[in-house]
């Protein structure tokens, strides 16, 4: 079976790159919102706080598109395509605290409201196209 991120991209994930997120709204119109990044070699992850817009839109409709472009070359993307493998909270502040390490260089996500849950999103990738 062919990967469906080829491994050429994977570098994508290790760089401090946001990815455009692309959900579905009720009326079916496309949302999208920038996104920390995460892969681990068979899902890509991110983050949100439970009740947030595309929270609501994932429970309802799992299809997504994620888009990164490389900072270096702007010429060289890869969009992702797929459907929510899981949705779950276990894990999730894990989870945004690497991410928080990761992009900010802190070691605890410093963006917490009060009464926040984090969620993570494992997405399963299906499809996906690429330049450079």
């Amino acid at each position: 079976m062919a990967e469906v991120i080829p491994s050429k991209y994977r570098d994508l994930f290790d760089k401090k790159i946001f990815a455009g997120l692309v959900t579905l709204m009720p009326d079916g119109s496309p949302q999208v919102t920038p996104v920390w990044i995460d892969f681990d070699g068979e899902h890509v992850l991110f983050n949100t706080a439970a009740g947030r817009q595309k929270d609501k839109n994932l429970q309802r409709d799992g299809r997504v598109a994620l888009v990164l472009v490389d900072p270096e070359n702007p010429y060289r993307y890869l969009e992702v395509r797929g459907q929510v493998a899981e949705r779950t909270m276990n894990g999730a502040d894990d989870h945004i605290n690497k991410l928080a390490k990761k992009y900010l260089n802190k070691h605890v996500y410093p963006f917490r409201q009060p009464g926040e849950q984090r969620v993570l999103y494992k997405v399963k990738p299906e499809r996906f196209s690429s330049m450079g």
